[in-house]
C-alpha cells in the first residue's frame, strides 16, 4: 500500500516514543525530511519519509506499516452500500465506512481521512460534482483517490468525470474484480 499521509511532529513523536522537541531537532537538522506549512512554523512529515528515517535508525516501524487502507463508500442506497462494504472487507485489509448523503459524506471524509473514496454516481441524494470539488479543494484530503462508480458510460463521459477531478471511473460497478483492480492500481498494492 502506498503511504500518502502526512504527520505532525507530535504524531511522529508518539510513533517514535520520543519528545516532540526531539522530532523538531531531527527535522531542523535535515535528518528527517518534510516541509513547513506556509506562513507557519508547523512542520509536516510524509509517512514514507518517516518510515525511511525509522528504518535507517533501527526504530520499529510496525505501528506505521500495519495500517489498513481506509475506504469511504458514498451511496444513498443503504442496503447496497452495506453489501458492497461487506464484499470489500472479505477481499482485503480495508477499514470501510459508508455515507448515505452529501452532508454526511463531507463530514466523514474529514473525520475518517480515507485513502480512497468510492462515489456511486447513480445515487439520487449525492451531489458528486460538489463532493469532488470539496475533496479536491481540501488540503487534508489532497492525497485521497476519488473513484466514480457509474455503469454504461462511454469514453467521453469518463473523460469528463476525470476532468472534473475523479482519478478513476469504474464503468462496471457490479464487477467487484474491476473495483478491486482499480483500488490496487490507485494505491500501488501488489
Amino acid at each position: 500500500m502506498r503511504k500518502k499521509e502526512v504527520l505532525t511532529t507530535g504524531q511522529v513523536a508518539q510513533l517514535c516514543n520520543v519528545a516532540p522537541r526531539t522530532v523538531t531537532k531531527w527535522f531542523d537538522s535535515g535528518r528527517l525530511g518534510g516541509y513547513r506549512i506556509p506562513g507557519s512554523k508547523d512542520r509536516r512529515i510524509p509517512q514514507t519519509e518517516l518510515i525511511r528515517f525509522m528504518k535507517a535508525h533501527d526504530i520499529p516501524t510496525g505501528e506505521l506499516e500495519k495500517g489498513k487502507l481506509r475506504i469511504l463508500i458514498i451511496d444513498s442506497r443503504t442496503e447496497y452500500a452495506r453489501r458492497f462494504s461487506d464484499q470489500l472487507r472479505t477481499q482485503g485489509s480495508f477499514e470501510i465506512q459508508c455515507a448515505h448523503n452529501s452532508f454526511d459524506a463531507g463530514l466523514m471524509a474529514l473525520k475518517f481521512s480515507p485513502n480512497i473514496i468510492l462515489i456511486d454516481l447513480m445515487s439520487r441524494e449525492i451531489d458528486s460534482g460538489s463532493l469532488c470539488g470539496h475533496v479536491r479543494g481540501c488540503e487534508d484530503l489532497a492525497d485521497c483517490t476519488l473513484i466514480a462508480l457509474a455503469g454504461g458510460l462511454g469514453p467521453k463521459e469518463t473523460a469528463a468525470l476525470q476532468s472534473q477531478g475523479f482519478d478513476t471511473v469504474v464503468t462496471e460497478p457490479e464487477n467487484m474484480n474491476a473495483i478491486l483492480s482499480c483500488i490496487q492500481q490507485s494505491c500501488n498494492i501488489l
